[in-house]
């Protein structure tokens, strides 16, 4: 089992980044051990994309199911927060496909067209090899692929990278959301900033976004008075970026990850659905 365990990561990554979750990945990818330890591992010419088909081919399949369910979910959904620092597919990944912001963008494609993406974009296969994992024509990827992508940057946003600029970000929102410092959260938000809570329902959490200075600022001091007593509170790469994670013991109760453009935040993305803190 050596050969699949020595490509487990990047399995991983691929599943990850067509479902957006976590726990959907790892299943995925235990499903492709089963598969793989059916075969006669001697006669797959090339393991490396032989594991990469089945995979992607069962993340489609979960995605489709997955879409359903999450028509009924409670509140905003957004993607599970995964630590990234050592992601060993990190070196053939954008930087920015595992992020939180790019991930909602591409719930916006079809099961088919995120596969496509993914593949594409994040880890740099041609339309050859991408038609031969999907078994379609080259011709047909290359239209999906286009289509894709075309969705993809009329929706994305261009956030700030610079990983000190949004390391400082985090830390000032961080001073200022636990010291319920109203004018110095509101000196670090966009005038139209966006806050996204998930809480699917198991936990605390507007069941809309909130868009606007004064009502982000003020939900989120609000947020602040209801930690856990004696939180601890650690920055931690998550999905790309540097993030706030929350702990109450052990146990993660609640992600933030800030997206900035020009130096301040416009959007924050806010997990507290336990369900979706086991990994962190």
């Amino acid at each position: 089992m050596e050969i699949f365990e020595d490509r487990r990561g990047l399995l991983q990554a691929v599943a990850y980044r067509v479902l957006g979750t976590v726990t959907d990945a790892e299943d995925i990818v235990q499903e492709a051990w089963l598969r793989w330890s059916g075969v006669d591992a001697d006669a797959v010419e090339d393991p490396t994309a032989y594991l990469v088909k089945v995979t992607t081919r069962l993340a489609i399949d979960r995605l489709r199911s997955a879409q359903v369910r999450r028509e009924s979910y409670v509140g905003p959904w957004l993607p599970e927060p995964v630590l990234t620092g050592g992601d060993v597919a990190e070196e053939v990944a954008l930087a920015d496909t595992v992020s939180s912001a790019m991930l909602l963008v591409l719930e916006t494609l079809s099961p088919l067209e995120r596969a496509v993406f993914v593949l594409r974009e994040a880890f740099g296969h041609s339309h050859r090899e991408i038609a031969e994992i999907l078994d379609r024509s080259e011709a047909s990827v290359r239209q999906t692929a286009m289509r894709a992508r075309e969705h993809v940057e009329g929706r994305r946003r261009r956030y700030d990278t610079d990983p000190v600029t949004r390391k400082r970000a985090v830390e000032s929102f961080m001073e200022a959301s636990a010291g319920g410092d109203l004018a110095g959260l509101m000196a670090i938000l966009a005038p139209d900033v966006t806050l996204v809570c998930d809480g699917g329902g198991l936990a605390p959490a507007p069941r809309k976004a909130i868009q606007g200075l004064e009502l982000v600022a003020r939900a989120l001091v609000t947020f602040a008075g209801r930690m856990p007593e004696d939180p601890s509170i650690e920055f931690a790469e998550v999905n790309g970026g540097p993030a706030i994670v929350i702990r109450s013991g052990e146990a993660a109760a609640a992600v933030v990850m800030l997206y900035l453009v020009d130096g301040v935040v416009e959007e924050i993305h806010l997990v507290s659905n336990p369900e979706k803190l086991g990994n962190l």
